[in-house]
């Protein structure tokens, strides 16, 4: 067997993966493939890996790495079966030069043999959990994507990469949020505990009817905002510190691996 394949398929993952790969799935993933990470997707060069990775590890609350391929090859055997980076998320955003220019549903024109891709952990594996505890989660139920927020919260700085903590948003009532709470702190590997609840504006949030990515979700009546850091960040960083070339994933456009969630939760 080819090595990049890895141990063998999962038919649920792979089936996202391979719907991606076809040009059929362009939206958000949260709530598809129940069980397994999702990760975030940042791609760079290898001579900006090494600060970037640094960076990461700097900044473990929003940037949880999960898995790193090698230079130049686009899979990533260790998190799924025929795994390819350039194909199986839904939509990519490509930087240069901190701009956005384009964003493709793959990015095969863009490969080079000096990239190097880092999966970062998503929120949206914790999700299983809370809903498994009867938790409501207002984007799912609204079938768009998660709201997501640039704060006032500056990142550890690593060689150019700097900039703000972008975080996810999830409404709850305040003994649901305490329960969220006490779930996703046993998650560390996708962001854990959030970092905030309550008035946004302390963390430099002005509207949650206008989120910097995603789409906004209704708050009910006894609800408290509830935040998480988010692997989106390295976007607000790109945008921040300009590196001459990068590719993310879509907010939203997660990448589906064969690893199952149960991994990752601290018991």
């Amino acid at each position: 067997m080819n090595d990049r394949l890895g141990p063998g398929p999962h038919p649920i993952s792979l089936a996202v993966r391979r719907d991606c790969r076809a040009g059929e799935l362009a939206g958000p993933t949260a709530d598809l493939a129940p069980g397994y990470i999702q990760g975030n997707l940042a791609i760079l060069p290898e001579r900006l890996a090494a600060q970037f990775e640094s960076f990461c590890r700097l900044n473990p609350k929003p940037c949880p790495i999960v898995g790193v391929s090698r230079v130049g090859d686009p899979f990533i055997p260790e998190l799924g079966f025929d795994l390819d980076v350039r194909t199986d998320l839904p939509r990519y955003r490509v930087w240069r030069n901190g701009e956005l220019v384009d964003e493709p549903t793959d990015i095969l024109d863009y490969w080079r043999k000096d990239l190097v891709a880092f999966v970062i952990g998503c929120s949206f594996s914790f999700e299983e959990a809370l809903i498994a505890d009867g938790l409501r989660i207002r984007h799912i139920e609204q079938r768009c994507n998660v709201p997501m927020y640039r704060t006032n919260i500056d990142c550890a700085v690593a060689g150019p990469f700097a900039g703000p903590m972008v975080v996810t948003m999830r409404p709850f009532k305040a003994m649901d949020a305490i329960r969220a709470i006490q779930i996703t702190s046993r998650f560390p590997a996708v962001h854990g505990a959030p970092i905030h609840f309550g008035d946004p504006s302390r963390i430099g949030i002005k509207t949650l009817d206008q989120p910097d990515f995603g789409d906004p979700v209704r708050i009910e009546d006894g609800e408290v905002p509830v935040f998480w850091a988010c692997g989106v960040t390295p976007q607000a960083v790109i945008l921040a510190s300009r590196p001459e070339f990068a590719i993310t994933h879509a907010p939203g456009a997660m990448l589906v691996t064969d690893r199952r969630n149960t991994e990752l939760a601290i018991l």
